[in-house]
């Protein structure tokens, strides 16, 4: 995560949120509705709209938008026009994604131009001071040695760990700093995890043990300090032995189970392999919306569900996981489901239509990627998922969480709201039309409140009632029956001064759909 991603982050933004306690709901997930997925053809068709609207050729490169002009998160070559830094070595594994699934010569072949476009523009990797970032490129790095065996790649991968690993120390207990110039002090899973599996795969390279005990100690390290139960902090910083940040993060459980996978798969030690499975269940079970990954943002956050899908990929091919398959496989069929049909282009919001606007290129090979990992059943209908939605996930405008009550679901809940203009949006998708009762599980301690209610922009209540329930531990619901379309709706719960009663209401999912 670069320092953009991280200022954003500690300046509120909503897909951050507050520091959630776990909450827990077993050891298993909830099983989706259906078990179908997309065609073969499918995934070639996002593949090749990726790669037309986003690769430049002659220069070897990705550009960062989708109408080639320079926007925000202008941090790349060319005063932005191109992906930054970590940006392009995720877009290098979903090509490397795309080639592993067909084995085309065209991917062969982009992969040996994307390193040369790469370093053509970043002259010396070395100038980069933010460890996470040259640690993306290390483990590409190892995964092209893999696919090519080409020694390039792995003696480059080889540099870069020693040039991040000379960063781990004692302070906090052990770890590797984010950032190599004394600024900004910060351990996280980002820079720890990724070197896990990176030295693992030099270790299966060389032969070389000593990578499998740098392996062990840095994984030792994240599970003292970013790691509670199945919930995983962000990272910790400040002075004497730190503060511990519980950002919560589709890509940290990714990179965490990832390299739990890697040292199971090392040593046969059956403790990692249950660490790898409870950090892929917590995600699954609160990091999304019905069963579909949630949206985290633009910029860096749109990346972060790729990450985590190809490394729960890895997990499921090696436990043969039909539970793993079936929500990979269901995460697929809606990020295609919602692509832009002009270009072929995904959105970071897989539960919602991509928009007619630019698109960024994390964000659109997040959605090309998890098309590449997963084998097609051939089905091209619409998913509906579980029919849960948690409110802490949805898009949310003026609303923030909290998890100091007892009682709630998933990883917190809606709280403080009060104030008018603001609402919690579901993306909501359905297999058929039809009448749907939905149910809204809250908590009023301040006495009867009300809200409205709008689907597909039509308030269906415009002044729900909420009554009391005497304390803000005690949890109760209401009900509303909505006539829905087959695909995509979209739900809005809000608040508006001149519809109904203001008083504070915690809002903790929406469910039955």
């Amino acid at each position: 995560m670069t320092r953009q991603s991280r200022k954003l982050a500690g300046a509120g933004k909503r897909w951050v949120g507050a520091i959630l306690a776990a909450a827990m709901l077993g050891a298993g997930f909830s099983v989706p509705q259906r078990a179908e997925a997309f065609t073969a053809a499918q995934a070639d068709t996002a593949m090749n709209g990726f790669v037309n609207t986003f690769y430049d050729a002659s220069a070897k490169y990705f550009y960062t938008n989708s109408d080639h002009q320079i926007h925000t998160h202008a941090h790349g070559p060319n005063g932005g026009l191109y992906t930054d830094f970590w940006w392009e070595a995720q877009l290098w594994e979903t090509v490397m994604d795309a080639y592993e699934r067909t084995g085309s010569q065209t991917y062969r072949t982009m992969i040996d131009d994307i390193y040369t476009g790469f370093n053509g523009k970043y002259t010396n990797m070395m100038d980069n001071d933010f460890n996470d970032d040259l640690g993306w490129w290390a483990l590409a790095c190892m995964r092209a040695y893999e696919l090519t065996g080409t020694a390039e790649y792995r003696n480059r991968a080889s540099f870069l760990f020693d040039q991040i690993y000379a960063f781990n120390d004692a302070t906090y207990g052990g770890g590797i700093w984010w950032k190599r110039d004394g600024t900004s002090p910060q351990k996280n899973i980002a820079t720890n995890a990724p070197m896990v599996m990176t030295a693992i795969k030099l270790k299966n390279a060389t032969g070389n043990n000593a990578y499998l005990t740098k392996a062990e100690g840095l994984y030792g390290w994240i599970k003292s300090r970013l790691v509670s139960g199945s919930k995983l902090s962000d990272h910790v910083e400040g002075t004497g032995n730190g503060t511990v940040i519980g950002w919560e993060f589709s890509y940290n459980y990714g990179n965490f189970l990832g390299a739990a996978l890697a040292l199971y798969q090392a040593t046969g030690n059956g403790s990692y392999l249950t660490d790898a499975n409870n950090a892929a269940n917590y995600a699954i079970n609160n990091l999304t919306l019905s069963n579909t990954l949630m949206y985290e943002g633009e910029n860096d956050g749109a990346g972060f569900k790729m990450i985590f899908a190809r490394n729960l990929n890895k997990l499921r091919i090696a436990t043969g996981n039909a539970s793993y398959l079936n929500f990979l496989q269901q995460n697929a069929t809606q990020a295609f489901n919602h692509r832009r049909t002009s270009d072929n282009v995904i959105g970071s919001d897989w539960s919602a239509p991509t928009g007619s606007g630019y698109v960024q290129s994390l964000a659109a090979a997040a959605g090309a990627s998890i098309l590449q990992l997963v084998p097609a059943d051939n089905y091209t209908g619409y998913i509906a998922g579980n029919g849960n939605y948690e409110a802490e996930n949805a898009r949310l405008s003026g609303i923030g969480s909290e998890s100091t009550q007892a009682g709630y679901s998933g990883r917190g809940y809606l709280a403080g709201w009060n104030a008018t203009g603001t609402n919690a949006t579901f993306y909501v998708n359905q297999n058929a039309a039809g009448t749907r009762t939905i149910t809204l599980r809250y908590a009023g301690g301040a006495g009867n409140a009300s809200r409205y209610v709008s689907v597909n922009g039509t308030v269906v209540a415009a002044n729900l009632n909420f009554p009391g329930t005497g304390s803000w531990g005690t949890w109760s619901t209401v009900t509303l029956n909505v006539n829905l379309n087959a695909g995509q709706n979209t739900i809005v719960v809000g608040y508006d001064s001149a519809k109904g009663n203001g008083n504070y209401l915690n809002f903790d999912k929406m469910y039955g759909l």
